[in-house]
């Protein structure tokens, strides 16, 4: 029997023996119904403020029983409670330890500012992807949803250094920052910046200005969602169909074919080989749409004279049985890792 049930049962017992305590003096001494109710209020509370009227031997013999049973069902009730309030710390100090725990192991993983819109669908789509990563939330009744969605978090206030190393911030790979305060946002980034110059942190914004503030505090790319918002819908009407396209392939994950980033490791043994010689799109059936090179410069659509270097992110698209076969080819080491 769990606690909700355990507690309708004990007040179904202490009920049960008012009325039964109620009818008892009723019965044998002939009371009405507020001077039983009186009576057996005061006896089951062991008050001491002495009968309501003369009581015969059937009626002493009575409240004997009654005291008996409303001693039980009290003390029943008494240690129930005690037992969930103990319980519930009990299980409140092994969660907090447990999840202590599993912070401590991370490495390499998100943090994600705020379990808002924003933040639980970034949460989704890093979990679709097994990437490792924990949300801080200050608001404690988002902590339901965060426990129901299965998703590592801890509860604090992301603006405080306490906090972010309790994140595990210098072992984190990125910091995104999605809470629904600009100025809130402007804090975390540079705090977290200072706690970890490595770490590659992504905010939000709601304007161009508060873009410029958090670029200075240190955020590496700042995301304006209104804005983004608008120019997709812009061209859902101009383009739809290409909308549509771009949409199902960076973002379904049913469709055949998807567009995926993927950078070109030091011991690849396509580094230094030109696109056609590559076989990328002979034998892979993968097309290259864009390559960043190691200093930022971004080639959209390059020809296939274009030399692959160790260090440069390949924009490729095919399917993703295809993308995965690319993905072992230019990262020979990562491939030795994960077997």
């Amino acid at each position: 029997m769990n606690v909700p049930k355990k507690l309708l049962f004990s007040i179904l017992m202490f009920l049960v023996v008012v009325l039964f305590g109620i009818f008892g003096y009723t019965w044998i001494e002939g009371w009405n119904f507020l001077d039983s109710l009186y009576m057996t209020i005061i006896t089951l509370s062991t008050v001491g403020y002495g009968e309501v009227r003369e009581i015969g031997p059937g009626g002493r013999v009575f409240t004997v029983l009654l005291i008996v049973f409303g001693l039980f069902t009290i003390t029943y009730i008494v240690g129930l409670v005690a037992e969930t309030l103990v319980a519930g710390e009990i299980r409140s100090v092994l969660g907090r330890r447990k999840v202590s725990k599993k912070i401590k192991s991370l490495r390499d993983h998100y943090i994600i500012c705020g379990y808002g819109r924003i933040g639980s669908i970034i949460c989704k789509g890093l979990t679709r992807k097994a990437i490792p990563l924990m949300v801080i939330e200050k608001d404690e009744h988002v902590q339901e949803e965060l426990e129901q969605d299965e998703i590592l978090y801890l509860q604090g206030d992301a603006t405080h250094e306490e906090t972010l190393l309790e994140a595990g911030i210098e072992k984190a790979k990125g910091l995104v920052s999605v809470v629904s305060s600009d100025a809130e946002n402007v804090y975390i980034c540079l705090t977290a910046r200072g706690l970890n110059p490595r770490l590659y942190i992504l905010s939000r914004a709601e304007d161009e200005a508060s873009e410029r503030k958090l670029l200075r505090a240190g955020a590496n790319k700042v995301i304006l969602p209104y804005i983004l918002g608008g120019r997709r819908m812009v061209q859902a009407i101009i383009r739809p169909t290409v909308s549509d396209f771009l949409e199902s392939a960076v973002h379904d994950q049913s469709f055949e074919l998807a567009i995926e980033e993927i950078t070109v490791g030091e011991d690849s043994r396509l580094a230094n080989r030109s696109l056609v010689d590559s076989g990328i799109r002979q034998e892979m059936d993968v097309i290259i749409i864009g390559i960043k090179e190691k200093d930022g410069e971004i080639l959209f659509n390059p020809s296939s004279r274009t030399k692959i270097k160790s260090g440069d992110i390949l924009i490729a698209m095919g399917r993703n049985k295809d993308l995965e076969r690319l993905r072992k080819a230019v990262n020979p080491s990562m491939n030795t890792v994960n077997a």
